[in-house]
C-alpha cells in the first residue's frame, strides 16, 4: 500500500510540474527534434517503406498505389525532411501542396 501511495505522489509532482516546462526556448525544442524525432522519423520513413513493399500488391489490386505511398513514406519522409527544425505545427508552410486530384475532389465540374 505505500508503494502505491508513493507512486501516486509521484504521478501528481510529475504531471504538476509539466506547466514549468510550457514556456521551453525555441533552441531546445530544436535540439531535441534534431537529436530524438529527426532520427524516428528516419527510422518511421525506411520503416514505412519496407511496410509499403509487402502492401503493394494488395494496393496495386485496390487502385491505391499513391494513397498507401503517400501515408506510409510520403508522410514521414516530409516529417523528417521536409519540415523546418523545431516546427511541429500541422498547419504549417511545410505542409504539401494539393495535388491535381484533391482539387478536383474539392471542386467537382
Amino acid at each position: 500500500m505505500r508503494k502505491m501511495v508513493i507512486l501516486l505522489i509521484a504521478c501528481f509532482l510529475l504531471f504538476d510540474s509539466t506547466m514549468a516546462f510550457a514556456d521551453l526556448d525555441e533552441g531546445f525544442v530544436a535540439i531535441g527534434d534534431l537529436v530524438i524525432s529527426r532520427p524516428l522519423g528516419l527510422a518511421v520513413t525506411v520503416f514505412g517503406g519496407a511496410v509499403f513493399l509487402v502492401a503493394l500488391p494488395f494496393a496495386l489490386t485496390s487502385g491505391s498505389v499513391n494513397d498507401t505511398a503517400d501515408v506510409l513514406v510520403g508522410e514521414p519522409f516530409r516529417f523528417t525532411f521536409k519540415r523546418p527544425l523545431g516546427n511541429f505545427r500541422q498547419g504549417s508552410s511545410s505542409a504539401p501542396e494539393k495535388t491535381q486530384k484533391d482539387q478536383n475532389r474539392d471542386h467537382p465540374e
